[in-house]
């Protein structure tokens, strides 16, 4: 009765006040699974539900292809060549077909190699720490396109017909769904099919004539098969009802009216991206993924997908980034000598080495927390959001820094170069798959507001049905989960389960917080209703409290599986690091609202929270020391693999002929190649074997490239004899 009454009365508020949720906002929506990070909406830290996650889990034939496939394939790879060549070596093509590295996805039954998200995260992250564009070519047949669409929704004919030869890379596909006109807003595509019959094969045949005009699409000028997002179009059916929604098909290269094989440059990269343009092309029916049922369904098919695939790839990408990055600067830092110090040594330089230290535990974490989960069989939408925007973020951070550290020797192009190319494409991964500005202000909390909180969708679907009873009880619930957030976020913050020991402290200021952003989420929402989506920045300082409480939880998931000491100031700095972030997004929202309620919540919300402090300049130099533990950057950065040669194969040489001399020789001698001697003298004055190879190393890590009139690299050994 009272459920009734409530509802009755409210009706006419909530359908006002509530967000008008259009069809393809509702397939993003519904699409996915609401993980870990649905309890931040219920104000709680539920620690208990976070140690439920597994550990990530290889099989043997996993580990064996990472341990062996990978390498091999890494040690292929030439940076600065494929960089110049703008392609793939003809022997990388040939050992990526072998191998079955665009097979991944593709069950076992079709010759695929049916590999886990973890696995394949793995091997896409190993492969980017050499060269960023053999990852991007290895990750794009196992992200968003025909294999996933095929493997999910395909007919039994098109899976039988199509998956093995994908599997051996017999077809190489792209899929093209972005427009000159419909980017960012990709369910807008203009491109359009129209329903009809033409002959085919001899005989009349029902299908699509397809118009459309695609960019940016990766692998497009090498592909034999082309996946294709368009509007569906029945013009025999009455005014208003011929729009049947996207549809998603398959067209075999090459195809009548189909034309690629132009190119696209992003940042000049060398991974193959291009144009493709079809004017009045036809397509059979049964060519739609899943036939004439999934007409109209392609827009729901695609969210879908992205709901896994967006937690994996292009994070994968960024967690590369940030991994070489560190490994860069710290190893070079730690062999480079001014003013007769190592520059690590320097504060200005030893801070942001331990900013990027626990910037990637802390987002690494993340990363492998949200793959355990999708392994589990969850689609955690929300969770690869938060993965997508803040992993390519922290990658563009971590290589800004390492550019910084670097100086010279990262500006000037060459062979021995150990930044810059990947440099030139962290802006391509920030872009793509959902732009980061996007990401941030609409997807992160405006699908978590929906999809996570416990009452909000049961009350937008209670108006949509005009349910009294329905909205009545969500009412009721709604309200009594407001009283539980305000009374956790004032006094008593609920906290689920245990953490690794020495963590509690950290444990009770993210439950608090937790209380705290479930509360200003209530508020700001029944206050605002539907304009809080259009007030972008309000919104995004509430996913970004959202994103930073999931990494900080993700730290503590991550240290009660590895508990290693000598990670442990690493892990509190990454933790706390991340609660003042979710904090500063919390005031920085109350800051920046003008209605005198919300300002009045603001100051009940914000009470009683001690303070949270950015890590003090000494806790960065005490971090940035502990850097100098080659364990810790194993630990940190073990993804890194070996190229065939460069700059980052030169360090690599150049640091392990280091761990051989031990780091008070090492840096000797490194302090020792500044002097007006040959390299044989300063060898002269170690007892080590290897000196004279370690300084040999270290001289052609610090040299940059120089180039004739003809533009052939000079390689910086060149000049070696000059020091002998």
């Amino acid at each position: 009765m009272l459920s009734s009454l409530l509802g009755s009365l409210l009706m006419p508020t909530f359908t006002n006040a509530l967000p008008k949720i259009g069809e393809t906002e509702r397939a993003a929506l519904e699409s996915g699974t609401v993980g870990f990070e649905g309890c931040f909406f219920e104000g709680k830290a539920d620690f208990a539900r976070l140690a439920a996650i597994p550990a990530e889990q290889l099989t043997e034939e996993e580990q064996e292809f990472l341990q062996r496939r990978v390498p091999e394939l890494c040690g292929m790879l030439d940076d600065f060549a494929i960089d110049e060549a703008h392609d793939l070596p003809v022997e990388v093509w040939h050992y990526l077909r072998e191998h079955r590295f665009f097979g991944m996805i593709i069950p076992r039954a079709y010759g695929g190699l049916e590999f886990s998200h973890a696995a394949h995260a793995a091997v896409v992250t190993r492969i980017a720490s050499v060269n960023i564009a053999a990852a991007v070519t290895v990750m794009v047949p196992n992200s968003l396109g025909p294999s996933e669409l095929l493997v999910r929704y395909g007919t039994e004919a098109q899976k039988n017909h199509y998956l093995p030869r994908l599997a051996r890379c017999a077809d190489l596909p792209c899929f093209a769904l972005t427009s000159a006109y419909a980017g960012s807003d990709a369910a807008a595509i203009p491109d359009i099919g129209v329903l009809t019959q033409r002959e085919w094969n001899g005989a009349m045949t029902e299908g699509f004539a397809l118009t459309f005009s695609k960019r940016y699409i990766t692998l497009a000028p090498v592909a034999t098969l082309v996946g294709l997002a368009f509007n569906a179009i029945d013009p025999t059916r009455p005014a208003g009802t011929q729009q049947l929604g996207i549809t998603c098909a398959l067209i075999p290269v090459p195809h009548p009216g189909l034309h690629i094989g132009a190119r696209h440059r992003p940042m000049n990269s060398a991974f193959m991206n291009g144009p493709v343009q079809g004017e009045d092309v036809f397509i059979p029916l049964d060519w739609v993924i899943g036939g004439s049922h999934n007409i109209g369904r392609g827009w729901r098919m695609l969210m879908e997908c992205l709901a896994a695939g967006r937690g994996i790839s292009l994070p994968a990408i960024g967690a590369a980034l940030q991994q070489t990055s560190l490994y860069v600067a710290n190893g070079y830092a730690r062999l480079r000598n001014q003013f007769g110090l190592p520059i690590q040594r320097f504060p200005s330089i030893a801070a942001p080495l331990a900013e990027m230290a626990i910037d990637l535990y802390a987002t690494d974490s993340a990363r492998r927390l949200t793959t355990s989960t999708l392994d589990q069989g969850e689609q955690p939408s929300v969770a690869s959001a938060i993965l997508k925007y803040h992993l390519t973020e922290a990658g563009r951070r971590a290589i800004n820094h390492g550019m910084d550290i670097l100086g010279g020797k990262a500006i000037c192009a060459g062979p021995s170069n150990l930044l810059s190319t990947a440099y030139r494409h962290a802006p391509i991964a920030i872009t793509v798959e959902g732009a980061n500005i996007l990401t941030r202000a609409l997807i992160i909390f405006g699908q978590g507001a929906v999809r996570c909180h416990p009452y909000v969708l049961k009350e937008i679907q209670a108006v949509e049905q005009r349910n009294v009873i329905a909205l009545g009880d969500a009412v009721l619930g709604h309200g009594g989960h407001l009283l539980h957030c305000f009374w956790g976020s004032l006094a008593h913050a609920s906290r689920v389960g245990n953490v690794p020991p020495g963590f509690a402290h950290e444990a009770r200021k993210i439950a608090r917080l937790a209380a705290k952003f479930a509360f200003t989420t209530d508020i700001c929402m029944g206050v605002l209703g539907g304009k809080l989506k259009r007030l972008e920045l309000l919104s995004s300082r509430l996913g970004d409290a959202l994103s930073h409480l999931y990494m900080a939880c993700a730290c503590l998931w991550r240290y009660a599986g590895q508990p290693e000491a000598e990670l442990a100031p690493i892990v509190r700095g990454a933790i706390r690091h991340q609660i003042w972030l979710a904090s500063e997004a919390l005031h920085g929202l109350y800051d920046n609202v003008s209605n005198p309620v919300l300002r009045i919540a603001g100051k009940i919300a914000l009470q009683g929270l001690s303070p949270i402090h950015r890590l003090r300049d000494s806790e960065k130099i005490a971090i940035a020391d502990a850097l100098g533990d080659t364990r810790v950057i194993r630990r940190l950065c073990p993804d890194i693999e070996t190229p065939r040669a460069g700059g980052l194969r030169d360090l690599y040489d150049l640091l392990a002929l280091a761990q051989e001399l031990g780091e008070t020789e090492s840096q000797r001698l490194a302090g020792a190649i500044r002097e007006l001697k040959t390299l044989e003298d300063i060898a002269a004055t170690s007892s080590a074997q290897n000196a004279l190879a370690f300084l040999r190393a270290l001289y052609k890590v610090i040299q940059v490239d120089s180039f004739p009139a003809d533009g052939a690299a000079r390689p910086p050994h060149a000049s070696e004899s000059l020091r002998q």
